[in-house]
């Protein structure tokens, strides 16, 4: 499943958080198609980790339904893996010659005769086909035409306390269709989403923010609170504004102009339009143009409900990332494109809109799931995805989770996904000081320990307290070391999972805490039933994701407009040059933390006051040093990294 890495407000995640196929996948070639008889050839990865035979219940009754997407490969699979690398990596003599979106999928798509062929192949076994894109063919029947379909028995299988039906064997399809088929989603019924023709609902309940506060980092000192490693701490910042953040990472003169950014979610906040203008007009952002905002939504949405997909809980994610990109790329064109549910199938449509008719160069991303929870089936088509937008010059940005290590969260130590795969960018996080004239002072990596205000008033309880949230990295189990990792990335931490390297996350980091955090402005609704403008300060990778999309339009601006297309290949030719702050967790020297007033019922002071310090730098088991490392990758964007786009 997936969820929105939604905004970390209260000093604990809300957020987020698809086993791939190992070693091809890991640039986004799939795997080779192994025959399972003379006549089949299976498609790796479509029988799920958790359909053991210890967990078999028995084969599902033969008329209950079934509904699958057949996802096509193309006619050279391979070949666009080897060009999306090519046009991206800056020492190959293809490095950014791009194809449009037409010529991409006539180069590399799905023929008329091969959708042709699939289509016959599934509707001989007695599947309906109910849609037929460029990457995929939908079906609905039964149980029993699947299985005639894909050569395999679909059982009933144990996962947790519920049971789900899964392929008791991985699907196959027919020789002659000489590879057409990419891979089949849909054949297991264990959710597929993000966590965070129905209606969407109103707003949500209101939070706000509780004083003291410092309007930048140390302006107003917690006097009368207790010490924290030996020295009074600051209040933690009501929340940086585009200024500051601007400052910080090296903005410049650039804004952006003239470069396209798309933003997906799930679902779409029927208040964006006055709540971002509403935000840019208090904070002295530049007023929107016309057209400036666009959203590019589905006719209908599904799984609304507070018991799926939560549709309301989305509207702050969608807020922050479009008042995040505006406060930083005040001119960059901004397309947000929502799903129609946060469901997988429809995350994979909301991106392959933007693909398909190239909305956007740069595209930000803040959400997903953890590494255990994805499939292999899930993982062609997302990074079957990614490679076409490669070669068309679109850069796919993911927020790495917000749970560190996964340990607290899950009880593994994994990563998460998409930001797992080798064709997209993932962010990490960092706690940001930004001081008195908008100075950048210095960043440790986001983690956050906390521990609350005695009775008496005169100590911390349990000092420095429990982890509660941070920038989630650290080495895939399942997605092979990518060739941009080499090198850069220490062997430590690529073979921990495996002897010969794994993809390590996060590529590049930006401000997340939600205790240094953004101040974002969103209509909600009030204890009275008013919905009212109303503004607060937020974190998390959502942060720290749609930060990085706009300092990418800036360094576009800067390179003339000519697209930066997949990043990685560019971030890490950098590394280690003065175009990032270098983040370690004790830039200073000491131990850091800062102090926390926050209302008891997020509203406002009637059920009283609750204190905490927050210790920064504290990432679960993952530590934040001199040079790459599993919390903020590179770094963070410094003074000259927007000018080092610039094509020479």
């Amino acid at each position: 499943m997936r969820s929105n890495r939604a905004r970390t407000r209260a000093g604990v995640s809300m957020a987020a958080t698809l086993p791939m196929i190992a070693g091809a996948l890991a640039l986004g070639i799939p795997a080779a198609h192994a025959s399972d008889s003379p006549a089949r050839d299976t498609l790796a990865g479509t029988r799920p980790a958790w359909a053991t035979a210890k967990a078999d219940k028995g084969a599902a009754a033969d008329s209950s339904r079934v509904s699958a997407r057949v996802y096509l490969a193309g006619k050279d699979a391979a070949g666009l893996a080897g060009y999306a690398k090519a046009v991206s990596d800056p020492s190959s003599a293809s490095y950014g010659k791009y194809l449009s979106a037409g010529q991409a999928q006539s180069r590399f798509g799905a023929t008329k005769a091969q959708v042709a062929a699939v289509k016959s192949w599934l509707t001989s076994a007695g599947l309906k086909v109910t849609g037929v894109t460029q990457h995929y063919v939908s079906v609905t029947g039964d149980v029993a035409a699947a299985e005639k379909a894909f050569g395999t028995q679909l059982h009933n299988y144990a996962k947790g306390t519920k049971t789900y039906r899964a392929p008791s064997k991985a699907a196959s399809a027919p020789e002659s269709l000489n590879g057409a088929v990419l891979t089949v989603t849909g054949l297991d019924t264990a959710p597929h989403k993000a966590d965070h023709a129905d209606q969407l609902p109103g707003p949500g309940a209101v939070f706000k923010n509780s004083g003291p506060f410092s309007s930048y980092y140390g302006s107003n000192i917690a006097s009368t609170l207790p010490d924290a490693y030996g020295t009074k701490i600051p209040y933690a910042v009501k929340g940086y504004t585009g200024k500051q953040l601007r400052a910080a990472y090296g903005a410049g003169t650039y804004t952006g102009k003239k470069v396209r950014v798309a933003i997906t979610d799930a679902f779409a906040s029927p208040t964006i339009a006055y709540d971002a203008a509403t935000y840019a007009k208090k904070h002295g952002d530049a007023a929107y143009n016309t057209g400036q905002l666009k959203q590019v939504l589905p006719k209908n949405y599904t799984h609304t409900g507070a018991d799926e997909c939560d549709a309301s809980g989305w509207y702050g994610e969608e807020t922050l990332d479009v008042e995040a990109v505006h406060a930083v790329a005040p001119d960059a064109q901004i397309t947000y494109v929502g799903a129609a549910s946060c469901f997988d199938d429809d995350l994979l449509d909301s991106l392959s809109k933007i693909v398909d008719n190239h909305l956007a160069d740069i595209v930000s991303n803040s959400w997903g799931d953890i590494e255990a929870n994805q499939t292999p089936d899930l993982a062609a088509a997302y990074d079957q995805v990614f490679q076409f937008g490669a070669v068309e010059g679109i850069g796919f940005y993911f927020s790495s989770g917000d749970n560190g290590d996964e340990v607290a969260h899950t009880g593994t130590k994994q990563v998460d996904t998409p930001a797992n795969s080798a064709w997209v960018t993932a962010v990490g996080g960092t706690s940001l000081a930004v001081g008195k004239g908008d100075k950048y002072l210095w960043e440790t990596g986001w983690g956050t320990e906390k521990a609350t205000l005695s009775a008496d008033g005169k100590s911390w309880t349990n000092f420095p307290g429990a982890f509660t949230s941070g920038a989630g990295g650290g080495t895939s189990k399942t997605v092979a070391e990518p060739f941009y990792q080499k090198g850069v990335v220490p062997d430590a931490l690529a073979k921990a999972n495996n002897a010969a390297g794994n993809r390590v996350v996060p590529d590049i980091s930006a401000i997340a805490d939600p205790n240094t955090g953004f101040k974002v402005g969103q209509t909600q609704t009030f204890p009275d039933g008013s919905e009212k403008y109303s503004e607060y300060r937020i974190g998390g990778t959502s942060l720290a994701a749609p930060v990085i999309a706009a300092v990418q339009a800036l360094a576009t601006e800067a390179r003339g407009g000519k697209a930066i297309g997949f990043a990685n290949p560019s971030i890490y030719a950098k590394y280690g040059s003065k175009v990032y702050h270098d983040v370690t967790d004790t830039p200073t020297g000491s131990e850091l933390a800062v102090a926390r007033v926050d209302f008891v019922n997020g509203v406002d002071a009637t059920d009283g006051l609750a204190t905490s310090v927050r210790s920064l730098g504290k990432d679960s088991s993952l530590i934040a040093v001199k040079g790459y490392d599993p919390v903020t990758g590179v770094g963070t964007p410094a003074g000259g990294y927007v000018e080092s786009y610039k094509r020479r």
